[in-house]
């Protein structure tokens, strides 16, 4: 079985504030759309400590800011495009 993904996003309150509840509903969606949900864990995280630069999100550590929902396709297709099923 291949390696499982971890992602999080923030869910502090600037984060939130700044639409990471569409982010995370578009995620979801694409993640079951794309039949990634057995590959992909994905979890809410309390305040990431970098709220002048979010929302954030992290894909296994590595993080990714400014993640709004005009960017989030794009960050999705190229981090797991190349895994679809």
């Amino acid at each position: 079985m291949a390696k499982r993904i971890e992602m999080q996003i923030c869910l502090g309150s600037s984060c939130f504030s700044r639409g990471n509840k569409e982010v995370v509903l578009y995620i979801k969606d694409y993640l079951r759309k794309n039949h990634l949900d057995d590959r992909v864990i994905f979890k809410g995280a309390r305040c990431m400590g970098n709220c002048s630069n979010g929302p954030n999100l992290t894909i296994n550590e590595r993080k990714i800011e400014g993640v709004d929902l005009s960017k989030i396709e794009g960050i999705l297709e190229r981090e797991f495009g190349r895994i679809k099923l």
